[in-house]
């Protein structure tokens, strides 16, 4: 069988990336108040970044309709696949892998759909879409890739440090740190997304200690796959990055800049970090 991977844009994943190895990317659309644009189209990651930083308006997202996941399907079918894994940001954090699933369950009969919660996202949702595309391209069946997808699920963790609390509390997506809010004018805040949701995990008193502090939790996950480096166009990521030089060689960390979707809820300058456990 001919295997083709479906994400959506949450998973930080180039246009270039995606069409070396063959994945079809369903983008989430960004808004700063009364104009909409089509991430990865009409908004480049650049241009997010330049647009958050000058605009008074805090940005906000939205799903795509399920329309949008059937030309997906509609295109890897008419390109010669037998079946189609699409892998989705957290249902815990957004209605994207539901719409996908009402996509699926619609063209049930012209190609089967298996819709995945990968229950993370960013770059952790990447990892896995990568490693999904690669095992569809070697030739692995369905059974096998929903495997491995599953089995990568459940072993990806993701912690971040954000600079402010203010877009992940204007975005609704606060979760399990809702007792952060008011505080947060003292503290950075420190988050563990491994569960798919929001979730507190600290609070440091400056912006060196909480980057300490993502140190503290690489150092203790002890043996870690496909580690990589994710942040909102901070300026410091290269002091985290000599900050953990001891634990992990340079030439082993990817380091990605968070797309619009996920940088419009962790806001300007978080910095975080993704990998598999082992």
């Amino acid at each position: 069988m001919a295997i083709r991977i479906v994400t959506d844009s949450a998973s930080d994943i180039s246009l270039q990336e995606a069409e070396e190895l063959n994945i079809e990317i369903v983008p989430l659309s960004i808004r700063f108040g009364e104009s909409e644009y089509t991430d990865l189209t009409d908004l480049s990651v650049s241009d997010f970044y330049k647009k958050m930083a000058e605009s008074d308006l805090l940005p906000s997202t939205a799903a795509p309709s399920p329309g949008a996941f059937e030309v997906a399907f509609k295109r890897c079918h008419e390109a010669g696949a037998d079946g189609v894994i699409c892998i989705n940001l957290s249902l815990a954090l957004s209605a994207t892998g539901q719409a996908a699933q009402l996509a699926a369950d619609a063209l049930s009969e012209l190609i089967p759909v298996k819709c995945i919660d990968s229950k993370t996202i960013t770059s952790g949702l990447g990892t896995i879409v990568r490693l999904a595309a690669s095992a569809a391209r070697s030739g692995k069946s369905m059974e096998e890739i929903v495997s491995l997808i599953e089995s990568m699920s459940e072993r990806t963790r993701i912690y971040a440090t954000l600079d402010t609390l203010e877009n992940l509390k204007k975005g609704g997506r606060i979760g399990g740190a809702t007792a952060m809010v008011g505080t947060m004018l003292q503290f950075k805040p420190c988050l563990d997304l491994s569960s798919g949701e929001v979730v507190e995990a600290g609070r440091q008193r400056t912006r060196k200690k909480s980057l300490l502090w993502l140190r503290e939790v690489l150092e203790a996950a002890g043996p870690i796959e496909e580690l990589c480096i994710i942040h909102g166009d901070a300026p410091d990521v290269d002091v985290f990055v000599d900050l953990i030089s001891d634990l992990v060689p340079e030439s082993s960390i990817q380091i990605n800049q968070l797309g619009a979707v996920i940088g419009t809820h962790g806001g300007p300058r978080v910095i975080g970090i993704t990998y598999l456990v082992q």
